[in-house]
């Protein structure tokens, strides 16, 4: 029955919409715990410790950290190679371009591809320099991610790739959100509205959530 759902067009758009639901609670809880940056060094890094703590003592350090990010590969990995196959068989429905330009979509409609390539690039970049360290400049101090944050902000191409990412965060939950519903059922008539401005909202709230933080160490807010 799973490999008979799965693989439906249905079955690929309702795990696209599971999982980009997953990530979307994710990505609320993730600007939450941004913005303490705002309260000080102290309150942000004991913040970034409290997640490491989260269970305990009948979970083991990490582990309750470990299980969200497992939960958010599976949800990423199935987002992508649901919305990789569904692209794959549109394709394949129409081999040949159309004649005639369709109706003007929306800029997030028209760039939903890219953005996921875009935050796909973004999720790796970002794991390598404020997870692992890797390519994170002014030296990377384990334990102490307010200072990590502050060193990424500090540099004209950390801001760059950052703000970009979250622009295109905007634009995915914008039209993902909306599509989702959909295909969850959620819409109708009655209801479209509501969940157009729903969609909209929570884009311009992270969008503007995650941009708060580079936003705050340019202009010395956060330091």
């Amino acid at each position: 029955m799973a490999r008979t759902v799965w693989d439906s067009t249905v079955g690929k758009k309702t795990v696209m919409a599971v999982s980009g639901l997953i990530m979307l609670l994710y990505l609320v809880v993730h600007m939450i715990g941004n913005l303490k940056i705002f309260f000080g060094a102290g309150e942000f890094n004991h913040y970034a410790h409290w997640l490491r703590t989260v269970g305990e003592p009948f979970m083991h350090y990490e582990w309750t950290l470990w299980v969200v990010r497992v939960v958010l590969v599976l949800a990423v990995v199935a987002h992508a190679v649901s919305a990789y196959q569904l692209s794959r068989r549109d394709i394949k429905a129409r081999p040949t371009k159309y004649v005639h330009k369709k109706a003007r979509a929306s800029y997030a409609t028209r760039t939903m591809r890219w953005g996921g390539i875009i935050l796909a690039l973004f999720i790796v970049w970002h794991l390598l320099d404020l997870t692992t360290g890797t390519v994170h400049s002014g030296g990377f101090e384990s334990g102490k991610p307010y200072q990590n944050v502050v060193d990424t902000f500090s540099t004209w191409y950390g801001n760059t790739i950052y703000i970009v990412a979250m622009l295109a965060v905007g634009l995915h939950v914008r039209h993902g959100f909306w599509s989702a519903a959909q295909t969850l059922g959620a819409g109708s008539r009655t209801r479209d509205r509501a969940l157009k401005t729903t969609a909209n909202a929570l884009a311009l709230l992270l969008t503007a959530g995650f941009v708060a933080v580079p936003v705050g160490v340019m202009t010395g807010v956060v330091s």
